[in-house]
């Protein structure tokens, strides 16, 4: 099923006069995790990873601004104020977050703001930019006018690049994740650029997510790439030192939900335990 072009997995909860796509899968009864995508994806990123978290009751959300949500582009502290309404509107309580690089950022907001979730987990993000390396060009997108002429006129083959650069290299993006990505990317609002290229950088300088780790006085489970193009695991002993455990995935990228589903799926199960 397809909504104005985008594909529809689940239903629609209304929060604040807005749709948002909301996806669960898993028995009622099971321990709840929310899946929180990251800038540019949608739900459909953990596809491969769902089906492996055995027993747990999985909810996920097209973000605003992203896939069949739509609608204008926020923040991570307005994404966080509609999954918390999601949460409450279906009374799930005892919520682990697992947040997706920009998603991590999402999922912190909705543990310092949010009494049901009681856990979070950090997947592919480091604290800052600091040591961050990005693809080239990607200030231009943040222009008005021509960041939003270059999103909507970007071909395929941009596309797929961007999509190469977000897994480990060697890891081969079939034409399936060719595909979503392409779709993803289509779905996006152009108003995600400043503020995930600017406004982000700007907070992420100011409140580090390994300094919002240890403020945060819950359990939390960081898993990095090894061969993460855009920031590495260089930033596992800062996270340590905010109180987290720290998994590293020596072969994954910067998707390790897409690329290593099954060691992703683990890890969290067992933080789980």
């Amino acid at each position: 099923m397809t909504v104005a072009g985008r594909r529809v997995a689940g239903s629609f909860a209304h929060v604040g006069g807005r749709r948002v796509h909301v996806r669960e899968d898993g028995p009622v009864d099971g321990p709840p995790v929310v899946l929180l995508h990251g800038f540019g994806g949608s739900l459909h990123w953990f596809d491969r990873l769902v089906p492996l978290l055995d027993g747990c009751r999985v909810v996920r959300v097209d973000l605003l601004g992203h896939g069949a949500t739509g609608g204008r582009a926020a923040d991570a502290d307005e994404q966080a104020r509609v999954v918390a309404e999601v949460l409450a509107q279906r009374r799930i309580s005892g919520v682990t977050a697992v947040g997706h690089s920009f998603g991590a950022d999402v999922a912190l907001s909705l543990a310092e703001t949010c009494e049901r979730v009681t856990r979070v987990v950090v997947v592919a993000q480091a604290p800052d930019y600091s040591d961050a390396t990005f693809p080239r060009g990607g200030r231009l997108l943040t222009l008005p006018l021509v960041g939003t002429l270059l999103h909507r006129f970007a071909p395929p083959f941009a596309v797929r690049a961007v999509a190469t650069h977000a897994v480990a290299p060697g890891f081969r993006v079939g034409s399936a994740l060719a595909r979503q990505a392409l779709e993803d990317h289509r779905a996006l609002d152009a108003g995600m650029f400043p503020i995930v290229l600017e406004r982000r950088r700007q907070r992420l300088a100011q409140r580090p997510l390994d300094v919002r780790v240890r403020e945060s006085g819950l359990p939390v489970l960081v898993v990095l790439g090894g061969r993460d193009r855009f920031y590495g695991a260089r930033s596992a002993g800062r996270y340590l030192e905010a109180g987290a455990r720290v998994e590293i995935i020596a072969e994954a990228g910067h998707s390790p939900v897409v690329e290593t589903p099954g060691r992703t799926a683990a890890l969290v199960l067992d933080f789980l335990e």
